[in-house]
């Protein structure tokens, strides 16, 4: 698929500095609005007609937590680290206009690419800083944030700094006594490394008091070998006495079939998983 003119002047592509890959705006023939493409490789989907339309099934499962921790129209502030093409940001301006939001991303180039080609949402309030996650992350002592969402990872190809305990533990630390750390972690069938970061994020949540990991994903991923995202859960807003309706409301809303699993679920799961795969 050859990419698309969005309008006179718009910028399209870019070539990655960090990663030395290029990065393409495509048009969508199958779901419509536009792509972000890296490598060759889709990453992101963005509607600009409507940014509540959220194609990739993590970023649903994501978007509806929210929609469960935060009623919409409240205002809140959350940390993405990891843009893609800010589709999670888009969603949060439209369904709760005025929040504060902080982007992190390694790219330097793919920021400016993606809001040239694809413009926010009038009045999104967005800050850009440039850099490794980890480390601008830990420049930022004593800020915090209602949510932190992780989004950085590609299966045992990730950053060893960041696939670690010590990582979400530095994450955790900037949430709201009542915050929410939610973690995208895709990988391949095998789910060494998701396996691992369960493990990890589990001994980061243990070391701060907080509850275990929580986890969201497509049923099939936990029944048999398949390429696949999963979305973890942790924060001190998992301990609220409405978590229960929570979960009720995630599994309503999908992407269908899908789970949803309490902690002691989440370990039994990835045990299971474990012996299946040895």
């Amino acid at each position: 698929m050859r990419p698309t003119d969005l309008s006179p002047g718009s910028q399209r592509s870019a070539q990655l500095g960090f990663s030395d890959r290029p990065a393409w705006i495509i048009k969508d023939e199958v779901d419509g609005g536009w792509v972000l493409q890296i490598g060759g490789v889709e990453q992101s989907h963005v509607d600009l007609a409507d940014p509540t339309h959220i194609v990739h099934e993590y970023l649903r499962r994501m978007a509806n937590v929210v929609d469960a921790a935060w009623p919409r129209q409240q205002k809140i502030r959350i940390a993405h680290l990891g843009a893609g093409a800010l589709t999670l940001a888009r969603y949060v301006q439209a369904t709760r206009p005025g929040s504060a939001q902080l982007v992190i991303e390694i790219e330097r180039e793919l920021p400016t690419l993606v809001t040239t080609a694809l413009p926010m949402p009038v009045g999104t309030e967005l800050e850009v800083v440039i850099g490794d996650a980890r480390e601008e992350l830990a420049a930022m002592s004593g800020r915090r944030f209602d949510a932190v969402v992780i989004d950085v990872f590609s299966g045992e190809s990730s950053p060893a700094h960041l696939a670690a305990r010590d990582f979400y533990g530095e994450a955790l630390e900037h949430l709201e006594e009542d915050g929410l750390l939610l973690v995208n972690v895709g990988d391949d069938a095998g789910q060494r490394f998701l396996a691992q970061q369960v493990r990890e994020l589990e001994d980061a949540a243990a070391t701060k008091g907080l509850s275990g990991v929580w986890t969201l994903t497509q049923a099939s991923l936990l029944t048999r070998p398949a390429d696949g995202n999963m979305v973890l859960l942790a924060g001190g807003a998992l301990s609220s006495p409405d978590v229960e309706d929570w979960r009720a409301a995630w599994r309503q809303a999908g992407p269908h079939p899908g789970v949803v699993l309490d902690p002691a679920e989440t370990l039994e799961a990835f045990r299971t998983i474990g012996r299946r795969r040895s």
